[in-house]
């Protein structure tokens, strides 16, 4: 593992984490079709920055702790901003913005994995946290998510077919995935306790 900072990876994390603004700003003015672009270009970039790490072998510290943020930044504040009513144009499109409770599902699993993570690091000094496939596919499941709310809200038309279904899927994995993680958490703290 690399302690360069300075990589072509890493200046795309950062690109990425620069987009952000950019995007909520177009999200905003209702600009929904550039804001796909951007919301595309993000995830473009985020496959792109690993390929060409091992690529090039220019994995670095700094890259594993920026890249989950940049990604995380960009989901959350998605989600955040689609579930505003003053986002999309009146009357508003059925079935949206995001709903609450879609949101906040989304949300307190982010909350919850840090936290939890953050306490187990203090309590046992583990930091080999890695994603499960159903974590994986809870947030694969939301970028897909996002980009067909921004769609819809740029066509509306047929949306209120799919988007349910969207919005269902959304919470049940992210509560799915959440107790998957409670259960790791708690078998990682029966590993760590001596046996009496």
């Amino acid at each position: 593992m690399s302690s360069k900072i300075v990589t072509l990876p890493n200046a795309l994390t950062v690109f990425r984490m620069l987009t952000i603004p950019i995007f909520v700003s177009l999200l905003f003015y209702q600009r929904f079709g550039w804001a796909l672009v951007a919301f595309v270009m993000a995830g473009v970039t985020d496959g792109l920055d690993g390929l060409l790490a091992r690529r090039f072998g220019q994995q670095s510290q700094l890259g594993t702790i920026l890249d989950p943020i940049a990604d995380k930044l960009m989901l959350v504040t998605a989600f955040v901003v689609l579930s505003m009513h003053g986002v999309f144009p009146r009357p508003l499109p059925k079935h949206l913005p995001i709903p609450f409770w879609v949101t906040v599902s989304v949300l307190s699993r982010d909350v919850f994995i840090v936290v939890g993570a953050a306490a187990i690091n203090i309590m046992t000094g583990f930091r080999g946290f890695r994603p499960s496939w159903l974590g994986k596919t809870s947030t694969t499941v939301q970028i897909v998510s996002i980009a067909l709310i921004i769609f819809a809200a740029k066509f509306p038309r047929g949306s209120s077919y799919y988007l349910p279904t969207v919005y269902t899927s959304v919470f049940a994995l992210a509560v799915l995935s959440g107790i998957h993680y409670l259960f790791f958490v708690s078998r990682l703290f029966n590993q760590d306790r001596p046996s009496s």
